[in-house]
C-alpha cells in the first residue's frame, strides 16, 4: 500500500485508518475534512493538505508509526505543536503525507533543580515548563519565544531558534536527545546510549565520538521524542534595559557600542534592535483608512503614527542579570556606551513603583499615558525573564484588514499572512546598514513595510529579522508577498547574508552557491532514510535542475 503520492481509493484509506489505530487508538486518527483543512493552513502562504492526522502518545507509538510507514509507502511529517508561525506552521512540505502531531507527549520527564536541567517530550509548551517551575522548582528560570504560551520548546529548538535570556541560543541548551530513526530503530544522543545510563547524561552534551545531535536540527532525518534541556538558577539581581534615538540612521552607532560589550561577556543576553515599524505593528494595524488603501506606508504617515505612539526610529532592550555588585557594574557600562536619546533600567521593585503611582494618578484621571507604556513593556519585560506571553503575535496582524478577535493567540486564526526574511550578519554597524541598503528598496518595490529586529544572538553575530506581513485572504497581496520574498533571499545569498532559518516557501533557494555541503547532507539523508518516509522536503532544497525545470510549477505550489 503506497499513499504518500496522492489520494488513493477509499478501501485502502480504511485499511489505512485502521492500521493507525491499532498504533494510537481510533479516537486519535483523523481523516475528516474540517481537521485536515485546519492542518493545511499556513501563514505563509504555501498551504499543502495531509492525508491524515495522527496523535501519538509515547516513543513506542511513534517507533510503531514508522515502522508502518516503511511497510505502507508513507510519509510522516512530524509536529510538535504547529505553531511554528511563518515558517511552515503545521504544514507538511508536499501534498498528503500523514501528519504525526506530538502534542499528547507532553511529559516533563524531570526537572533537576540542583544541576539546572529539565528533560522534555515535544508537546511540552512553553507555558507549562514555565508553569512547572513557578510551582515545583520556583529558584529556576527559562528562556522562551515570542510564539506564545502554547509554543513547544522542543519545536522551536530543533527548528533552531532563539529567544531573550542568555540562554537564549536554544540549540546550544540542549543535552541529550531521543531520536526515532526513519526505520525505527531508538538513538540517545550524548552519553545516552550508555547503559546503566551515565550520571553525565544532561550536563555533559557531547558524549563521546562524534557529536550527532546537530542532525536532526533543521533536518527531515529523524523524528526527536525527547531532549535534555538546560534551565538558569534565578539570579541574585535582574535588571531589564530599554533604549530608544530617534535618528532613523542610528543603528551603526547602537550595534558599535553594544558589540564590545557583548563581545568582552557583560551583555551575555540576546539584544534585541528593532525600528519603528516593528513597534507600530505591535501597538496598531495598518492604517488603511488613513492610508487611502495605498501600500506601502508613506514615510509622512509613519512619521505621524510614530509620533501618536511615542515611538522612536530605533527600539532595544536587553537584560542583565548576575550578583548585585555585578549587576550594578554592568549598568554602569551600559550608561557609558549607550548614549542615545533614552536609556531606561527596570526591575520588579521599580515596576512595582511605577505600578504604584500609575494607581495614584488614576485617581487624577492621568495615568493614561503611564499605564500604556506599562502595558507595552510588561509582556517585553516578562520575555526577558523566562515568562512566555501571546502579546509578540498581535504584531503579524499589521496587514490585516478588519476587525480581529483580541487577544490574538494563532495568526491564522487572524487571517494574518507572514513571511520571515531572516539573514544572518557579523555583529558590526557597517553589516547592519549595508543590510538595510539591501533590503527596503526590495521591500518598496512589492509595496511592503520592512519590519526588521535586529538580535545580537551571539558575541559575534546578529539575526536580521524581517517579516512580510499581508492578509492571507487576499490572494494578489499574498503572491506580491512571495515575490518579495524571493527576490530578498535571491539577493542576500548573492550578497553573503543567507538565512537562519527557512520556511518550505524558500527551501528551493538554500542551494545557492553551495556545492558540497548538501551533496553531502543528500548522502545522509539516503543512508538514514532511503525511502523517505520522514517529512520528505524538509530542508531538502532541490537539485538546481529540478528548480530551473520547473520555475512556473513551483511558483504555483509556494502559494
Amino acid at each position: 500500500m503506497s499513499l504518500s503520492d496522492g489520494v488513493k481509493p477509499d478501501l485502502q484509506l480504511e485499511n489505512l485508518v485502521a492500521s493507525l489505530a491499532d498504533i494510537v487508538g481510533q479516537e486519535h486518527v483523523l481523516i475528516d475534512g474540517p481537521t485536515l483543512d485546519r492542518y493545511a493552513r499556513s501563514s505563509s502562504g504555501n498551504p499543502t493538505r495531509p492525508l491524515a492526522l495522527v496523535r501519538p502518545a509515547d516513543t513506542e507509538q511513534v517507533q510503531r508509526l514508522v515502522q508502518l510507514a516503511v511497510d505502507a509507502g508513507l510519509a510522516l511529517h512530524p509536529i510538535a505543536r504547529g505553531r511554528n508561525w511563518g515558517y511552515g506552521d503545521a504544514c507538511a512540505p508536499t501534498q498528503n503525507q500523514v501528519v504525526v502531531d506530538m502534542a499528547r507527549m507532553n511529559r516533563i520527564v524531570e526537572v533537576n533543580r540542583r544541576l539546572a536541567y529539565t528533560v522534555i517530550e515535544p508537546g511540552v509548551s512553553q507555558g507549562q515548563l514555565w508553569q512547572y517551575l513557578q510551582q515545583y522548582a520556583p529558584d529556576l528560570m527559562m528562556d522562551c519565544t515570542g510564539a506564545g504560551p502554547d509554543a513547544s520548546l522542543v519545536g522551536n529548538t530543533l527548528d533552531r531558534g532563539f529567544g531573550h535570556t542568555r540562554y537564549g541560543d536554544h540549540f546550544l541548551t540542549t543535552c541529550g536527545m531521543q531520536v526515532v530513526l526513519p526505520d525505527g530503530r531508538v538513538l540517545e544522543t550524548g552519553f545516552g546510549h550508555y547503559s546503566p545510563k551515565p550520571h553525565a547524561q544532561h550536563v555533559y552534551r557531547y558524549g563521546i565520538g562524534p557529536f550527532l545531535d546537530g542532525l536532526f536540527v533543521q533536518s527531515n532525518f529523524g523524528i526527536v521524542t525527547r531532549i535534555g534541556l538546560w534551565l538558569m538558577p534565578k539570579p541574585e539581581a535582574f535588571s531589564a534595559f530599554f533604549f530608544s534615538d530617534p535618528n532613523p540612521q542610528a543603528i551603526e552607532k547602537i550595534v558599535e557600542s553594544l558589540a564590545p560589550l557583548r563581545m568582552q561577556g557583560l551583555l551575555t543576553s540576546a539584544i534585541h534592535i528593532g525600528n519603528d515599524l516593528r513597534l507600530l505593528s505591535a501597538r496598531t494595524r495598518y492604517p488603511w483608512e488613513r492610508a487611502q488603501g495605498k501600500t506601502p506606508l508613506s514615510d509622512d504617515l509613519r512619521k505621524q503614527l510614530c509620533s501618536e505612539f511615542g515611538i522612536a526610529a530605533w527600539t532595544g532592550c536587553g537584560a542583565i542579570s548576575g550578583t548585585r555588585e555585578t549587576v550594578a557594574a554592568t549598568k554602569k557600562a551600559v550608561r557609558r556606551a549607550v548614549r542615545t536619546h533614552t536609556l531606561v533600567f527596570l526591575d520588579d521593585q521599580r515596576i512595582r513603583r511605577l505600578d504604584q503611582v500609575s494607581q495614584w494618578l488614576g485617581r487624577l484621571g492621568l495615568a493614561g499615558g503611564l499605564r500604556t507604556k506599562l502595558a507595552s513593556i510588561r509582556p517585553i519585560y516578562g520575555l526577558l525573564k523566562g515568562e512566555p506571553t501571546s502579546e509578540s503575535i498581535a504584531g503579524t496582524a499589521w496587514r490585516v484588514r478588519g476587525p480581529v478577535s483580541e487577544p490574538i493567540e494563532s495568526p491564522l486564526d487572524a487571517h494574518a499572512g507572514i513571511i520571515w526574511a531572516s539573514p544572518v550578519i557579523p555583529a558590526t554597524g557597517d553589516d547592519a546598514r549595508r543590510l538595510l541598503d539591501l533590503m527596503e528598496p526590495i521591500y518598496k518595490k512589492h509595496g511592503f513595510e520592512m519590519l526588521v529586529t535586529f538580535t545580537m544572538i551571539n558575541e559575534r553575530a546578529m539575526v536580521a529579522v524581517t517579516n512580510l506581513a499581508f492578509d492571507a485572504r487576499e490572494a494578489d497581496e499574498a503572491r506580491q508577498a512571495a515575490d518579495c520574498y524571493h527576490e530578498l533571499t535571491t539577493t542576500m545569498l548573492a550578497n553573503g547574508y543567507p538565512p537562519y532559518r527557512s520556511s518550505p516557501l524558500g527551501q528551493r533557494h538554500l542551494r545557492h552557491g553551495s556545492e558540497v555541503y548538501w551533496d553531502v547532507v543528500d548522502q545522509l539523508r539516503q543512508m538514514l532514510d532511503p525511502r523517505g518516509i520522514v517529512s520528505p522536503g524538509r530542508y531538502e532544497p532541490p537539485l538546481p535542475s529540478a528548480s530551473s525545470s520547473s520555475g512556473s510549477a513551483n511558483d504555483e505550489q509556494d502559494m
